[in-house]
């Protein structure tokens, strides 16, 4: 069985004038425009022999253009029986509700217990998409942050998912808690984040990252503390946590960017995935779930409203 499909076009006149990564994903209905430029970015496209990188490369009348699309490979995570919180399934995805601890995929140290071998389990099978590692994860969240993820079960449910959050049309709301108070009841941070220059474990607000928007609403302000919802205009890593430490207002039970020495027993930052709400690929219908934060979230917050008393 070959490893990879060829797409091979020559332009014509129709889709001459446009950008090389639109025109590959308006001829290869079945790949979508997010997945197209990551291939461009690996090297799997040529125009006119020759391997091209540029995915703003604009195309001319009679131009051959070329992709080289990986097929799927099998999936090499072990099925696990795990109890699922699993608020809607269908043939084509599921949403869950992932519980503080635990990490979303496979990786070095993580081989078992994560969500993607409960799912496999759970499902039997996933969209490969992402690779035999991370079957049918279309985005993720960190281990110590509880909350909604929509999983891709079918290829095609992958595609569509993957380009909404490329638009950055999913909505996703998050509730947390910060240390000190913060003075505007509602704000936006818009700031760009990459690799922390001084810590490869960590990223951070700097000069040429990527472009990341929070927008914040104050919820509940306690002596010390605040309790706010974060709505995510886009989707980096560590994106409210890294927003909030160049604030200096780092989430409660954050040791990575916030102090060392943490108050409460909070089991890692007090951040929670609430809201999720994404348009069907297949049916085309919006979709919208919310779960509450977990008891120990809740804890801690009793226990930051004694403060105020």
């Amino acid at each position: 069985m070959e490893s990879s499909e060829r797409y091979d076009f020559i332009i014509d006149e129709e889709h001459a004038g446009l950008r090389v990564d639109r025109v590959l994903s308006l001829l290869c209905e079945d790949v979508s425009r997010s997945y197209i430029q990551k291939l461009i970015d690996s090297g799997c496209m040529t125009v006119d022999g020759a391997v091209s990188t540029s995915r703003k490369s604009v195309l001319t009348a009679g131009q051959a253009v070329g992709l080289t699309v990986p097929r799927a490979q099998p999936c090499g995570a072990v099925p696990e029986d795990i109890p699922l919180d699993i608020l809607f399934e269908d043939e084509d995805l599921l949403v869950v509700n992932k519980p503080k601890g635990m990490v979303v995929h496979p990786a070095a140290g993580n081989l078992s217990g994560t969500l993607v071998n409960g799912l496999l389990a759970h499902c039997g099978s996933l969209s490969v998409i992402n690779g035999v590692e991370r079957p049918g994860i279309v985005h993720r969240i960190d281990k110590d942050t509880s909350g909604l993820l929509v999983v891709a079960k079918s290829d095609a449910a992958h595609r569509g998912l993957s380009e909404q959050f490329s638009e950055h049309s999913i909505k996703r709301v998050y509730s947390g808690v910060c240390f000190f108070s913060l003075s505007e009841d509602e704000y936006t941070i818009d700031a760009p984040i990459g690799r922390d220059p001084s810590n490869r474990l960590r990223n951070a607000v700097v000069p040429g990252g990527k472009r990341a928007v929070t927008h914040i609403k104050v919820r509940e302000r306690f002596k010390g503390f605040t309790e706010f919802e974060a709505r995510l205009e886009t989707g980096r890593t560590h994106q409210i946590r890294v927003h909030m430490a160049c604030m200096n207002r780092p989430l409660l039970g954050d040791r990575l960017y916030g102090p060392a020495r943490q108050p409460y027993n909070t089991e890692g930052q007090m951040l929670h995935a609430g809201v999720l709400g994404f348009t069907h690929p297949l049916s085309g219908r919006y979709m919208e779930f919310t779960a509450g934060p977990p008891d120990i979230y809740l804890q801690v917050l009793n226990k930051l409203r004694a403060r105020n008393t």
